[in-house]
């Protein structure tokens, strides 16, 4: 079992749910309205000086559901630019 963690530009939040759903993944864990600072993306601070924030889900899902979720945040980023998005698979070692 894999944990896929998305943290990605509040702005493509309905193109992130539409990744998940065409994956046929319905389960995960949203947490809104993050800071961060990314290479492509930018600073996204919520202030006036660095506007926006992210927002990260956490996707518990079988091994063979990663690949195809991977490939949709491939997609994502090539046809959003610089919005930003990324993902990390981390391993899942108990779940209770």
């Amino acid at each position: 079992m894999k944990m896929i963690m998305i943290s990605y530009n509040e702005a493509i939040d309905v193109e992130v749910a539409e990744a998940l759903e065409k994956c046929n993944l319905k389960n995960y864990t949203k947490v809104a309205g993050t800071y961060g600072k990314g290479k492509t993306s930018g600073t996204h601070l919520g202030s006036d000086i660095w506007p926006g924030r992210n927002n990260i889900l956490y996707v518990a899902c079988r091994d063979e559901d990663v690949k195809p979720l991977i490939a949709s945040i491939k997609d994502l980023r090539k046809a959003l630019g610089r919005e930003g998005i990324k993902a990390f698979v981390l391993p899942v070692e108990d779940m209770t």
